[in-house]
């Protein structure tokens, strides 16, 4: 079976697209296309996209990309989990914003992933790009966790990381992988509009709770 993911299904600009790659990329459209969507089936089909990616990445020698993909499975599992029992008295996870506090804790989280990850990347690997590398783990783990609380602004995460996965893969030449992320960053603006749409109906759906009486002069 990892042979034949690994075999090449056709190239592109003379580089080879594996089984893998090909199929990695079909999962992750869907999967992105139903997170934008509000859909619960996100989750067991990006746990299955995650597990392609994390053969292509390794075969790649984005380690940590591949690394990420372990932790992508225990992160959708968990997301799954939240995203059925997580609202008010266990009813389905609704979409909210993230707060200053929380804000500050995944800045702090990020900042220090990024570097712990560079310097392990640069010492411990031949990773020919191990600041890019770090950095978008790093924004995909913080956009993951986002995504597992249904907060909004996980969508501006993803974008920041795709931005830079896209030219990333390019470099690598896995010129699919790249295609997929294009088209990722397409799904992350619609899904950041729809989450955000959803966030105003909602807000406008709740009663204004009365205020107190007048007092009488």
């Amino acid at each position: 079976m990892l042979d034949w993911l690994t075999a090449t299904a056709f190239t592109v600009l003379g580089a080879g697209i594996t089984w893998a790659e090909l199929l990695g990329f079909a999962t992750g459209v869907v999967n992105v296309w139903l997170v934008a969507r509000q859909h619960i089936a996100n989750w067991p089909i990006g746990i299955a996209n995650v597990l392609l990616l994390m053969l292509l990445f390794w075969t790649a020698g984005l380690y940590a990309d591949a690394g990420l993909q372990i932790v992508y499975v225990a992160l959708g599992l968990y997301g799954w989990w939240h995203w059925l029992v997580g609202g008010e008295r266990r009813s389905r996870l609704t979409v909210a914003r993230t707060g200053r506090r929380e804000w500050w804790a995944l800045g702090v989280a990020g900042m220090l992933l990024t570097a712990g990850l560079w310097a392990l990347l640069d010492r411990a690997t031949d990773s020919t790009v191990p600041l890019a590398d770090a950095v978008t783990t790093a924004l995909s783990l913080l956009a993951t966790y986002g995504q597992t609380r249904k907060l909004v602004e996980s969508w501006w995460l993803w974008i920041a990381a795709d931005l830079i996965y896209i030219p990333l893969y390019a470099y690598k030449g896995l010129w699919l992988t790249g295609g997929l992320y294009l088209i990722f960053l397409a799904l992350c603006v619609v899904g950041l509009r729809e989450w955000r749409a959803d966030l105003r109906r909602r807000s406008a759906a709740t009663p204004v709770p009365p205020g107190p009486a007048p007092v009488a002069a």
